[in-house]
């Protein structure tokens, strides 16, 4: 039997299922005690939290085009948190969704949009209401609604701009901006492009909904000082990745962060109508709206591309816990039926894979195996076909938890060694960019679970003969973890004469922690950081630099990643 729990205490939001039940049940069997809780509970819609916090969590920045009235049910309908992605054809498709400020009722919602600013098209949007429904401590249930609006455009030229605006018909409009469909791959057509990554987001606002939440409550400063408390690590690393007007961006799990677990505050919501008296530590939908209005100045022009964490499994919802992402965000849903946040897609010569970790860890496994082994077969049939690929040099895998780490939190997960390591070495895949823990560090390339050569700063990578690389770029905004006790920390001007890690572990398929040495850790960095990737195509020969940069705009580390054409 395994050791730990199925959902280890802080790890899975805390939807109001009592602890120990909880921690042994899968995020299915979460989802149907949620159904049979609401089944004893009938709530009327007259008892909802009404409107929306994404009002508030544009406003905080002075940007917010909603009335003051916005939360009142006759206030204008307004838009806001706009964010873009790529559609199953990432050449020719995006997907555009904002959230709405309340209920549109009869009211309908609209975007223009055109090759030109002039725009020239119009088209209506699907409404996606998001009902939760949470337990809270006087053994009600505490209800809000959410309105998301999602208009599909295919049929565009790769790479070109695309105009657009959201309107809706009781006379809001937003002002206009573009984004771009990904560059095709046909090789006399690929130029030099950039993309970034990071994960562990979340924001450093808390929502204003429900009433009384102070700041503290639901954010990244949440629960210990950590650097400068009042420092907004999350903004700096967003306003630091829209100034690297990245052609797209990834990241790799543990989103929003709608439930704070593991703060140590009072896990109860207070009863309707009463006062909060020091924050609460249960999920809180409304987090959703903050981090829309945070990712917006980047995300409604560049499109962001979600993998899912641990943090990411909503038990309130169905879909094994991702029914909220399915109606806020647009996956491709070119991957494995049932997984939707396993996908991928293509820019230039780069092929990406966005995987779902959920599925096969053995530290989390609230959804372990819920895709039968479907996600695996469709990972190696995909790395089989772009490795085969003429036009394709590079292959970019991230997903959440973590195949190589050594932080003291989480360390290195053996079930995604198990399943996908393999078939990382067998079809080449270049860079592994993971999540989960809240650092920064890099390994020496990794061929057959061994270092395969030293890569120090600044030098060059050969994918194919040398390995792949894994990155885990958990300093998204989260407050930071530690590196094992005796290892320092080691990057560009601070580099240790021993990056040798002989105190880690990994965790093995009962649920224990194995200790292993990792003499592959090559830098760690412990601050807020994101990657810069800067892709060169040839026709000999293609180049991938990799940089690692922190908060402030400061480089700490370099790779340089090449790859020989083939004919």
């Amino acid at each position: 039997m395994p050791s730990n729990p199925l959902n280890p205490a802080g790890d899975v939001p805390d939807t109001g299922i009592p602890a120990p039940l909880a921690a042994a049940m899968t995020m299915a069997e979460q989802h149907e005690w949620h159904r049979a809780n609401l089944r004893r509970h009938r709530v009327s819609r007259r008892n909802f939290l009404r409107g929306s916090a994404a009002a508030a969590a544009v406003a905080a920045v002075g940007a917010s085009p909603f009335v003051t009235r916005a939360y009142a049910e006759d206030a204008q309908l307004s838009v806001a948190g706009r964010h873009v992605g790529f559609g199953a054809d990432s050449t020719s498709q995006l997907r555009f969704a904002a959230q709405l400020s309340r209920n549109p009722k009869d009211n309908r919602v609209f975007l223009d949009h055109g090759p030109t600013p002039a725009l020239g098209g119009t088209a209506e949007a699907e409404v996606r209401n998001l009902v939760t429904q949470i337990p809270d401590s006087d053994g009600g249930i505490l209800s809000a609604e959410q309105f998301y609006a999602h208009v599909p455009v295919d049929g565009l030229p790769a790479r070109l701009p695309h105009f657009y605006r959201w309107r809706t018909s009781d006379g809001f409009t937003s002002d206009i901006r573009s984004a771009a469909p990904a560059m095709g791959s046909a090789r006399n057509a690929v130029l030099p492009f950039r993309f970034t990554m990071m994960g562990d987001q979340g924001t450093d606002d808390t929502p204003a909904m429900p009433a009384g939440l102070a700041p503290g409550d639901y954010d990244d400063r949440y629960y210990k000082p950590d650097n400068d408390p009042t420092a907004p690590h999350a903004a700096n690393v967003m306003r630091q990745i829209a100034d690297s007007r990245p052609d797209f961006h990834v990241l790799a799990g543990d989103i929003a962060y709608a439930d704070p677990s593991g703060a140590g505050k009072n896990p109860q919501f207070v009863p309707s109508g009463g006062k909060l008296s020091g924050g609460f530590d249960k999920f809180n939908p409304y987090v959703w709206d903050v981090y829309f209005g945070a990712i917006e100045s980047s995300a409604s022009v560049t499109p962001w591309m979600f993998a899912t964490g641990n943090h990411d499994m909503e038990a309130a919802y169905g879909t094994h816990g991702y029914g909220g992402h399915l109606a806020r965000l647009d996956l491709p849903g070119n991957g494995p039926t049932g997984c939707p946040s396993a996908y991928s897609f293509t820019y230039g010569n780069v092929a990406v894979l966005s995987l779902d970790a959920n599925d096969i860890s053995y530290e989390i496994r609230a959804n372990f195996g819920y895709s039968g082994d479907a996600q695996t077969s469709w990972v190696e049939r995909t790395l089989a076909a772009y490795r085969a690929d003429p036009n394709i040099d590079f292959i970019v895998c991230f997903f959440h938890h973590c195949a190589y780490s050594t932080t003291d939190s989480h360390a290195s997960d053996g079930g995604v060694r198990e399943a996908w390591c393999a078939l990382f070495d067998r079809y080449q895949v270049d860079l592994v960019l993971q999540g989960h823990n809240h650092i920064f560090e890099r390994t020496d390339p990794i061929r057959g679970g061994q270092a395969a050569k030293p890569a120090l700063d600044n030098s060059i990578v050969y994918p194919r003969t040398d390995g792949t690389v894994y990155y885990t770029v958990g300093g998204g905004g989260r407050p930071r973890y530690g590196f094992q006790p005796g290892s320092p920390e080691t990057y560009r001007g601070n580099v240790a004469a021993d990056t040798t890690v002989p105190n880690s572990y990994v965790w093995t398929r009962d649920g224990s922690k194995q200790d292993e040495a990792a003499p592959w850790s090559r830098v760690r960095f412990r601050n807020y950081s994101f990657l810069r990737v800067d892709v060169r195509p040839g026709f000999f020969s293609s180049e991938m630099d990799v940089v690692a940069v922190d908060e402030y705009g400061r480089e700490f580390d370099k790779l340089t990643y090449r790859r020989e054409v083939r004919a």
